[in-house]
Parts: C-alpha cells; structure tokens; sequence
C-alpha cells in the first residue's frame, strides 16, 4: 500500500457524487437512454490480452495473514511480541488463578537463539496439602485472534516446548471464551527429569463441540515452575495441506488469479528499517522465526506466514510470484524528513542487493545450492517460478532510489537474465540507462475520477516496457467499506486496462483482506472474522475480468447521445473445461439511467448459437449499497439464460451495474485464441 493523499478538488467532487446519489436514491432512477454498441470481432483486428493480466496483492494489513489468511490460531505464540527485554509484554495471552496460586513472568530461558524469550509459570497452588489450587487448575489462556473459532469433530494439532525441573501435568484445553465448556482437552505427564531439557510435545485434539469464541488453555493443579515456548494450534484440514485458511484461500482461488504481488507495500518497507520484512529470517522452522513488529499497520507477526509461504501460496492458486523486496528505504523517511536517517545510500546498498539475490536463490536454486537447500529442507526441493521482482513500493522520489535501483537491476540480471524486474519509477524516466521490464502504477482515488480514468492509458506511446497496475482502489466517502459504486468504478477503469493490454501487462486491486475486528483501511475485497467471511462488491466486480487473461481482445464503440456514464469491452474466451468459447461483452452503466441498448457484432468467423449463452448482472437497489455478515450476498452477480442469442441483439442496461453476456459461438475448425 502507498501512503493516501488528496486535494480539495478530489473531496469537493466526492462530495457532489455522493449528494447525487442519495438525491437520486430518494427520487428514483431517471429515464432511460438508447445506444448502440458495435463489437468488431474479426480476427485481424482482434489482440490478445497477456496472460497475467489480472492477480491479486496481498499486504499484511487488517491482519489479513496474521490471524486471517494464515490458519494459526495463537497469538503471539512465542511470547516475543512484547519485545526482547523481560519483563515482557505477553498480550493476548492471560493468567487463570491469582497471585497466591501462580506467578507468571518471563526470561530469556528459550532453547532458540533468534527467539529468546520463554514463558515462566511459578505454580505455587496443588492438588494436596493447605493451598489447594481452585477446581480446573491454574495457568494461562490465548483468546487467538478475537477468539478462535473451534469446529465440531475438527481435529487441530498442538504443538509446544516445555521445560521443568519437577514433574509435570498439564492439561492443554480448548474451552469457550469464559473457560467453562471443555471442547476439547489433552494432559501431558511426565516425572521429575522428563523435561529437565526443553522438549517439543506435539498431538491432535478433536473438538466435541462448536464455538466461535474460544480460547487455548494451559492448567496445572501440580505446584512447581514450568517453562513454556512456541505454542501453535493449527487446523489439520488448511487449504492444499499448506497452512492457509480454507475458506479465505478458496475464496482467492476462485478468481483465478494470474499472479500473486506479496509481502506488500509499506509492509515490506516499514516504516522504519528495523520493522522492514526480511525474507531470510522468514523461513525455516516456524520456531526459530523471530518474527517482527508490523509498524506500518500497527501490530505483531511472528511470520508463520513468510517467503516460503507466500511462494507456496502462489504456486497452490497456480499463479505468479510477484516479489516486492525493500530498496533501502522506509515509508516515514519522506513523511518525516531526511533527518531520520532511514534510507541507505547507494554506497552501502550492496548487503541489501546481496540479499535479495540470496531470496531469488532460495526461490529458484537447485537444491544443492547455499540457500535452494534451506527450501529444500523445508519440503520443497524442486524451485519455485519466481519470475518478477519488483523494487521498493514507489520511492522513485527519494534521493538514492535510482542509483539504488541499478545495483539491484545489475546484480539481478547478472545472476538470473529472465528475471522481470519491476521500476518504482514512471515510464517517462526509463530509459537504456535506467532500463526496467515493467514499470509499477498505484492509483487511489475517487469514483468518479476513478471511472474517468478508464482511458488512462489511451494515449501512452505504445513502445518500451508496460506497466503493472499493482494497486488501484476508490477511497473516500463513497468508498464505504465497499459500495456497489465503487466497484464500478473500478470496473470501469479494468475495462480500460482491458483496452490498453498493448501497454498494461498487468492489475490487481488493494488491499485485498480486513479482519473486521482490525479494519486499518477502507474499502477491502475480502472481509472476514474468526469464522465467517463476505466477498465485497468489488470481489465480484473481478469474477467479470477473471476470463480476461490470455483471452482475445476486440475493439468495440458505443453511440449515444448525451450520457456518458457507459463503457463497454468484448473478449472471446475459452472455457478449460468443456473448449466451448464465448464471446464475452461486459457493460459498466456508472450513471443513473437505464440505458437501452442495440448490440451489433461483425466479423465472427462463425456465429453466435442461439442457446447455450447467460447473462450476468451486478446491481442492487441503491448505489451506495454493501455487503455485511448479516446480508453477505446483498450486492452479488445474478447469472441467468440468454433466449435467442444473435449477433443482432436488443438489452436493457440496468443504472448503477455490471453486466456481462457470455455469448456461446459455433464450434470453429479455428480458435480464436
């Protein structure tokens, strides 16, 4: 993510916007309009869209990863979040019992070196004798991420490191919130000298029940001091077996992304050096990650979900790894004046750049090699098709990012010539001396301005590298946590992209995931809590481009009179699963009058059959209208059958919607495609 600005312009015309919806929500939608749309479907005008048109970005904000995306049901489970100095902060984890029956602190007693803090629990309660613990023991509970959403007959595993000097029974439970209902539980036993030695337990508990607020319990009624360190609760059933949420993944899953832009934006630069994301201490066992405070969106990772994972996630959706990488500097450095000291110049960047390169060998290095080994010892020797590296997240403003930028395009191309390396920079600074693949575009704005700039690219010249759209979204007050109109607008803007595929390679929207119990950024495609989740109305507005990729491009014109609020595109796409292929026209009316109408397509080397098409809608009653737990399909797309499909057509165009027809030609002895 970059950092939002606007001008008073940009409020002023959002505010107009939102005057003329409600306005127009109070009275009705006005009268309809006629057009006429002519699709040219001939082969020799026709261009195909790249294959990686559209993706997806994910950035760890709104705890998207930690505590939504990444299935890890602890929160700070290695008690490290609170710092490396003890005593330390062990927030969320609580006390049951109080100071009569335990004492609980911690040291640097772990047996992991990047890792040193350990949890110390001084029971001074038992079983026996004049201070008898209270009924269910004393200890420490984790509430996870707004409490932990445990299932019926799921079965999760436990893992945890313990150290003692006495004998040991502890009971690790699943209960609710409150600690009352048991869901399940396990004890472990062991005699005086059994974890003299900091020993890992790992076993699996089945839950008896369902509760959606539940908490991780560690009780003893035994007194003694116990050492805990690295306490994980996984489900065992996470999507493709990799640690991802099943439900959340799918959801990725089914828009058929093409690419996958990680760890983020000003995640990956933080916004201070120190809290930047470093690939090298995100792999390897997940205990021995020390992990680091996410100081850009106000929280703790432990990077359970790090560089491996980011890249297995990549590969699991069948798309792309796109490696945003820190090139020497920091989100507040220009927010905060050079007097903070946090950007690298270019005569010390080369451990940066060393380091990067290290990461593309971890990706893709045979399994022999210093750091392709690592992957391989984590369970994947064959590399992974890292393919793009994009540098910094729009520093190109900043005074060593160019010279920064060649040492890591020199040093990157030396070791691996196909690598597509990404520019922070526009394109009208690129040049042999400053060469770049691809160059990143971010565009945050209003709905109106953002419908407006379906023809952004219209008049770029057509030469030198294209551009990846990394991050687009409408912000403001029409934003909402994700309105219809938004998505339209941002519908709009993809149809241009669409246009000018000559010269865009590549889009995909921002953010991507809020945890609604953390919401740092408004709107989102992908809502979710604990155990529930809702698609935005942006989320479906992109099932509409996800046949884009790799599909045919024909250039279409509509005629109307006084109203411009209609842009239209035609593609011909194949369907992987039966070879049928359709000639797809989506329609986004972003204004307040139905729009009736003529569709004329020339040029298909055979026709349109006249059963066998669908229609696809995205509306709702009011422009301003968004999705929510309660009401999760409030603004969703409605599919139904066309009747007597033919290149001459008549359809109505509903105000404030996305419609798509996905029109079934006649098997050709040649694609199109």
């Amino acid at each position: 993510m970059a950092v939002q600005r606007t001008d008073a312009a940009s409020w002023l015309r959002e505010l107009v916007l939102v005057y003329a919806m409600c306005w127009t929500v109070s009275l009705g939608f006005v009268e309809g309009q006629t057009g006429q749309l002519n699709v040219d479907a001939s082969p020799q005008n026709a261009r195909k869209i790249p294959d990686k048109m559209f993706g997806i970005f994910f950035e760890e904000i709104n705890h998207a990863g930690a505590g939504g995306l990444w299935a890890e049901l602890v929160s700070n489970r290695g008690f490290e979040a609170g710092g490396p100095n003890t005593p330390s902060n062990i927030d969320p984890w609580l006390i049951i019992g109080n100071e009569s029956s335990i004492i609980v602190g911690t040291d640097r007693t772990s047996c992991f070196e990047q890792n040193p803090v350990a949890l110390r629990m001084e029971v001074l309660c038992d079983s026996k004798g004049t201070n008898n613990c209270p009924s269910g023991g004393v200890g420490v509970y984790n509430p996870g991420y707004w409490g932990m959403n445990i299932e019926r007959r799921r079965v999760y595993k436990v893992g945890l490191h313990i150290r003692s000097s006495d004998a040991v029974s502890l009971t690790v439970s699943l209960t609710s919130s409150d600690g009352l209902q048991k869901l399940a539980s396990h004890t472990i036993t062991a005699s005086k000298k059994q974890f003299a030695k900091w020993t890992k337990i790992e076993f699996h508990l089945k839950s008896s029940q369902t509760n959606t607020n539940s908490r991780l319990q560690l009780t003893t009624s035994k007194s003694g001091v116990i050492w805990l360190d690295q306490v994980s609760v996984m489900p065992s059933d996470t999507y493709m077996g990799h640690g991802f949420r099943k439900d959340l993944a799918s959801m990725l899953a089914n828009l058929k992304p093409q690419f996958l832009k990680f760890p983020g934006g000003n995640y990956a630069m933080g916004n201070y050096l120190r809290n930047a994301f470093r690939w090298s201490e995100t792999v390897g066992p997940w205990e021995e990650r020390p992990g680091h405070f996410n100081d850009a969106w106000g929280y703790w990772t432990d990077d359970g979900l790090g560089f491996f994972e980011f890249l297995q996630l990549a590969e699991d959706l069948g798309a792309s790894p796109v490696w945003v990488v820190n090139d020497g500097s920091s989100n507040l450095h220009g927010l905060l004046g050079a007097s903070q000291n946090e950007e690298v110049s270019t005569a010390t960047i080369a451990s940066l750049v060393k380091d990067v390169v290290d990461g593309i060998e971890f990706a893709r290095g045979g399994p022999k090699t210093t750091w392709g080994s690592v992957r391989a010892a984590m369970g994947h020797p064959q590399p992974f098709n890292l393919d793009y590296v994009s540098i910094g997240n729009q520093e190109c403003w900043m005074l060593y990012y160019r010279g920064n930028y060649q040492k890591f395009y020199s040093a990157i191309k030396a070791a691996y010539p196909d690598i597509n390396v990404v520019s922070s920079c526009d394109k009208s600074t690129i040049s042999p001396s400053n060469p770049a693949d691809l160059y990143d575009v971010h565009v945050y704005t209003s709905s109106s301005d953002m419908f407006s700039r379906t023809s952004m690219f219209d008049n770029t010249t057509r030469s030198g590298p294209k551009a990846i759209v990394s991050e687009y979204a409408v912000t403001g007050k029409d934003a909402g946590k994700g309105t219809l109109v938004a998505a339209l607008a941002e519908a709009a803007f993809l149809v241009g992209l669409e246009r000018n595929s000559d010269v865009v390679e590549m889009a995909s929207c921002a953010p991507l995931f809020v945890n609604d119990n953390d919401r740092r950024w408004s709107p989102d495609a992908i809502v979710f809590n604990s155990w529930q989740n809702y698609g935005c109305p942006n989320y479906w507005m992109l099932h509409f481009f996800k046949d884009s990729c790799g599909a045919t491009f024909h250039p279409s014109n509509i005629q109307i009179s006084s109203y411009n609020q209609l842009v239209a595109s035609a593609i011909t796409w194949q369907n992987s699963k039966d070879k049928s292929t359709y000639l797809k026209i989506k329609l986004v009316n972003f204004g307040n009058q139905a729009v009736n109408l003529s569709i004329s397509v020339s040029g298909l080397d055979e026709g349109i059959k006249s059963s066998g098409s669908k229609k696809t809608v995205l509306t709702s009653s009011g422009p301003l209208d968004e999705n929510s737990f309660q009401q999760p399909q409030k603004v969703a797309p409605v599919s139904s059958p066309v009747d007597n499909a033919n290149e001459q057509m008549g359809v109505l165009v509903d105000p404030y919607s996305l419609t798509s027809f996905d029109l079934l030609l006649q098997p050709s002895k040649h694609s199109t495609i």
